[in-house]
């Protein structure tokens, strides 16, 4: 057989690169819809050993870890595996945020347009080996009778097909499907291009497949035989014909006469445009009828179906309103927000966890690169991260790690989130040291730098650096350091955390829950959208309540959200609790750009 080579396909030594095989364990940072019934089921099962009921998965994370942390717990289980990867257009990351009446497109963060230079950076080669990886993984997780579609375009569908043939088995190609659709102008040099290619895969010839009907709209003497035969029903909505001796039901729309015939492997299906239904303002979105014939043809009510590019979600609703069990991906943040709103926006959707590998991911990051021994491993780790906010390494205290002109900085452990306790310390130390020695503090600031934050750390960590007399500042460690292009080409850059104010009111059991402020730091905001800003609540598309949050995972009981038809947002929130007692309340709020921000409050329940 014929091999398609590229630059990165063979190491060295003449070997084939093979694929990232590390598996990290996944972390629920939130369930969406569960009532506390379902939510007190799961805790009894876990309690008594045994698995809890299935829970469909949206998962937050770059697919070369995400796709090998499923093959432990999915290896061979996966029935339908849909995946629409980046093309080389730019726009896979971007999306369309919305101030009131004004828009604006939001370009890739820096980790998006890491992921996608890691794509396309070294051109074809790049893409190719990229692709390669994540086919050979993909394999393994389907199931004897499951189905892989690949969403492409013309500029790489023939080298992806010949990858796919080496993978998969030149016999266990199924279909290349032309998508046609009519959007946007035609160019004056060459034809219009409105088409994609989905290439179609099995594992064998044991694979599940529905067919899947159409409309076949007649045409000559079959219409001219209609038009003078045809004899409507007493419904008016089909007649019988019969040509050729054989009976055909007809059906009529302002076309004509069409009958319904099994699926052909070019398929006229409209784009999603600006005023259709479904539409998400997501530049690569894609409609709902071409996901639903992919998953009624290639899958059943209860099976598993994958899609780890999401995107703006279409693959998970169209599965969820087909009842089938659902695990999607995607590394852009905005489009995780973007889909648990879809989803949200389902009748009667079932309940879904939002993961990701969190400090897993940190932990392998940092022993990699730092190695093993955990002194010095610390040291390096708090240097790397010192230099890339451009401060510097101070020695001699427990809290403080550096220097930032005159300010102090401390820096969070990859293991676990800056608690109120760090904080403490830090305070209670960098008041000890001011002025002590020639590393000792100038003046009565100091940054804090970390990859997570314990729940409400803006503010009670505010309080406790207030009674100490300290300034301090809450920056989060951007994902990015974890990527040695980003850091090599400089695109590393901290953001201090926003702040979230809820006030409350509990009479007997009701609780009634009210934002009254939110603020955002401007250093990732644009000043046209600055300008659109009219009231604080503007700054937030979405946000949630768990009413008895467990120190556990966030349970999503409450939420309201905008939506391109609706932009209004409600800021008040009421639940009554059937038992007395102490509650802790946990509020998520996320704004325009897809980040999150929480606040929890101590309510007592008579």
């Amino acid at each position: 057989m014929v091999e398609l080579v590229w630059d990165g396909k063979y190491d060295k030594d003449g070997k084939r690169v093979a694929p990232l095989r590390v598996s990290l364990p996944f972390q629920t940072v939130e369930t969406v819809n569960e009532s506390a019934q379902q939510r007190q089921r799961t805790l009894d099962l876990f309690a008594a050993g045994r698995d809890p009921e299935w829970r469909n998965r949206l998962i937050w994370g770059d697919k070369k870890y995400v796709l090998p942390s499923l093959l432990p717990e999915f290896a061979g289980k996966v029935d339908l595996i849909y995946i629409d990867p980046p093309f080389a257009t730019g726009q896979d990351f971007s999306f369309q945020a919305q101030v009131g009446d004004d828009k604006f497109d939001k370009q890739a963060s820096i980790i998006e347009q890491k992921a996608y230079r890691d794509t396309w950076g070294k051109g074809l080669d790049g893409y190719l080996q990229w692709f390669f990886e994540a086919a050979i993984i993909l394999y393994e997780l389907l199931s004897e009778t499951g189905s892989l579609y690949v969403h492409l375009d013309e500029t790489v569908s023939h080298y992806v097909k010949t990858i796919l043939d080496s993978v998969f088995g030149l016999e266990n190609f199924r279909n290349e499907v032309i998508w046609c659709y009519r959007t946007g102008g035609a160019p004056k040099t060459s034809f219009a291009r409105k088409h994609d290619v989905i290439l179609f895969y099995t594992i064998n010839e044991k694979n599940t497949f529905t067919p899947q009907k159409e409309r076949s709209y007649l045409t000559g003497q079959m219409r001219h035989s209609a038009n003078k035969s045809i004899h409507v029903d007493e419904h008016g909505e089909y007649q019988n014909i019969i040509f050729s001796k054989t009976e055909i039901k007809l059906y009529r729309d302002k076309q004509g006469y069409y009958t319904m015939v099994n699926c052909r492997d070019y398929w006229n299906i409209d784009a999603v445009g600006r005023t259709s239904k479904d539409r998400v303002n997501y530049p690569t979105q894609k409609p709902e009828a071409l996901l639903e014939r992919i998953i009624r043809a290639s899958s059943n009510e209860g099976d598993l179906v994958l899609d780890c590019f999401c995107g703006s979600g279409t693959a998970p609703a169209v599965a969820e309103k087909l009842k089938r069990r659902w695990i999607a991906c995607d590394l852009g943040r905005f489009a995780m927000h973007t889909t648990r709103k879809r989803l949200l926006g389902i009748d009667n959707v079932r309940p879904f966890v939002v993961q990701n590998l969190g400090k897993y991911e940190r932990q392998r990051w940092q022993k990699a690169e730092f190695g093993a021994e955990a002194a010095y491993k610390t040291r390096r780790y708090r240097r790397f991260i010192l230099d890339l906010y451009h401060a510097e390494l101070v020695e001699g205290y427990t809290w403080l790690h550096g220097r930032k002109g005159r300010r102090m900085v401390h820096v969070g452990s990859v293991d676990s989130p800056v608690a109120a306790g760090d904080v403490r310390q830090t305070a209670i130390e960098f008041r000890r040291a001011i002025g002590a020695g020639a590393n000792g503090p100038r003046a009565a600031g100091v940054d804090v730098l970390g990859w997570d934050f314990a729940l409400d750390m803006n503010e009670t960590a505010q309080q406790t650096a207030r009674e100490a007399g300290v300034k301090l500042r809450f920056l989060r460690i951007p994902r990015e350091v974890l990527e040695k292009k980003a850091v090599d080409q400089g695109d590393i850059h901290f953001f201090e955390l926003a702040a979230l104010s809820v006030s409350h009111q509990c009479a007997r059991r009701e609780l009634s829950i009210e934002l009254t402020d939110f603020m955002i730091p401007p250093d990732d905001v644009p000043d046209d959208v600055m300008k659109a800003v009219r009231h604080w609540s503007d700054w937030i598309d979405y946000w949630a309540v768990d009413f008895d949050y467990r120190d556990d995972t966030f349970h999503n009981q409450w939420q309201t959200y905008r939506t391109r038809k609706d932009r209004t947002l409600l800021l008040r929130a009421n639940h009554r609790y059937s038992e007395p007692g102490d509650y802790v309340v946990l509020v998520k709020a996320i704004d325009i750009l897809g980040n999150d921000t929480t606040k929890t409050l101590s309510v007592k329940v008579v």
